[in-house]
């Protein structure tokens, strides 16, 4: 699997697109107004326990309160060592025997605010180096699971004797990283040391700064790039800024060689997201519709609880039969939606509705090819099988705003209901509403102000009801267009 990263620079803006073999697969915006807080540590200050859910509300200096549940909470040990998380099959400590209002509390955000909610967070600091991460209330030295089992153990062993233990001034947790697997004893004792050093700098510095401070903040994304989405698949990375490739250049060297030797300056005329038409896979990503290449297509919907995605065969008629013609459309949905879900960078709980196939055998091999597409994804995936619905519920682990989220906003005509009452509807509202006033004002005149599309419709279609309530009342309607007004928006100014 061929990989190519396009990095898109603008003072505002910085834009990656992750391609395979010429299709974007995700793509990731940070704006330098609104970088992303997943990893970020703060002195946070507890603003509110909540007995009854076991959480509490932390206060880190953000617009709305971050949430802390019990079960991101470490504990302490009667015996005064290190805070643990509670162990499977041990009791968990109630939340209010372990914090209290106006405690400050080092946490680390592990879930951006999405929507209403507030950030998540945890008291079990993580901090991602270039080979390792390291969790310093922790003991336990561990590998990927991405890493082949077979190497697993001797990896370890070699880890386990460079991080050495309390006796020896060592200890701490960390956790081997997939582009660590061939990565000598000597860079991995100077990630350690890096990253030990950053865990001394944040601990002085909760010593120092008050609560609701930052203590540390993750990378850049130009600098994530080269952390976590570069990978031997990776063919190269362009970039269109010398600057930011120069910057770049020399924070690879430094801390990520092997991926700094696949960075290349992007000195084309055309704008290099136009390589590969990535503003179109954008605009196309943003919409309900997504085409298929057989005809068919896909319906994806969004709302704050779910996702629901539904597969139609559309025009598709090229198979010998009805149920060859379902199943192929299926199987073409499946790699669609995995690469919707990427691109889109939808989260939660999402459903998809693949068309009802008879055979079971059809059944399997759809699930098969839409679990192996899943497989690609960096983030988090579990897909479940058919219910009896012919459904299939899936989760993917949601820590950012999906692409809508971010590039867009509700729709000021219609609230982000995706639909307005009709000009009929609003001007019934209109009659109704005028006849309420009249019950308690005597003014000397109504003027309707409206949209035209309204307007019309009053002296058009609904002109006899607007005579009849004008003769009910006994005074005069005039009626005013405006053109900034929704369909649904309306004023009754009293004269």
């Amino acid at each position: 699997m061929q990989q190519d990263i396009l990095i898109n620079w603008s003072p505002q803006e910085t834009r990656v697109a992750v391609v395979e073999h010429g299709a974007v697969q995700e793509l990731h915006i940070e704006r330098t107004l609104e970088r992303g807080l997943v990893g970020n540590i703060y002195l946070g200050k507890v603003a509110r326990v909540l007995p009854g859910m076991q959480s509490a509300f932390i206060d880190i200096g953000l617009e709305r309160a971050a949430f802390l549940h019990v079960a991101d909470l470490w504990q302490r040990q009667p015996d005064g060592e290190a805070p643990l998380f509670a162990r499977k099959g041990q009791p968990q400590v109630p939340i209010e025997k372990q914090v209290f209002d106006g405690q400050a509390l080092m946490v680390q955000v592990i879930k951006e605010p999405i929507g209403t909610k507030g950030a998540r967070l945890s008291t079990q600091i993580s901090i991602a180096g270039r080979l390792l991460v390291f969790q310093p209330q922790d003991d336990h030295v561990g590998v990927s699971q991405k890493i082949p089992g077979t190497e697993r153990d001797a990896l370890r062993a070699r880890l386990q004797a460079l991080v050495g233990d309390k006796a020896t001034g060592g200890g701490g947790g960390f956790i081997l990283r997939t582009n660590g697997e061939d990565s000598s004893d000597a860079e991995l004792a100077e990630d350690i040391a890096y990253l030990r050093k950053t865990w001394a700098l944040i601990k002085e510095a909760a010593l120092k700064l008050p609560p609701r401070s930052l203590l540390h903040q993750d990378l850049f994304l130009l600098q994530r790039v080269l952390r976590d989405l570069v990978g031997e698949q990776t063919q190269s990375i362009r970039i269109d800024s010398l600057e930011q490739f120069q910057r770049l250049h020399a924070f690879g060297q430094e801390f990520m060689p092997a991926a700094a030797g696949k960075l290349q300056h992007y000195k084309g005329e055309r704008p290099i997201f136009d390589l590969y038409a990535i503003d179109e896979e954008v605009a196309k990503a943003l919409g309900r519709r997504v085409d298929l290449k057989s005809g068919g297509y896909l319906i994806v919907d969004q709302t704050e609880a779910l996702t629901t995605i539904d597969v139609n065969t559309g025009g598709f008629v090229g198979a010998r039969n009805f149920d060859d013609t379902i199943f192929k459309t299926n199987l073409e949905a499946a790699q669609a939606i995995a690469r919707q879900l990427r691109l889109r960078n939808l989260g939660g709980i999402i459903i998809v509705d693949f068309i009802d196939m008879a055979q079971s055998g059809h059944q399997e091999a759809v699930l098969t090819e839409f679990r192996k597409q899943l497989a690609r994804d960096r983030v988090k995936t579990m897909a479940g099988g058919f219910s009896q619905l012919g459904l299939v519920e899936m989760t993917r682990k949601r820590t950012r705003e999906s692409l809508a989220h971010m590039l867009c906003e509700p729709c000021a005509a219609c609230q982000g209901k995706g639909s307005v009452k009709t000009a009929r509807s609003v001007c019934y509202d209109i009659l109704r509403e005028i006849l309420r006033e009249a019950r308690q004002f005597n003014p000397r005149e109504f003027r309707v102000v409206a949209s035209a599309r309204v307007i019309e419709q009053l002296l058009d279609e609904e002109s006899q009801h607007l005579a009849g309530l004008i003769d009910f009342i006994g005074k005069p309607i005039s009626l005013q267009a405006e053109s900034a007004m929704g369909q649904e928006q309306y004023d009754i100014v009293l004269l």
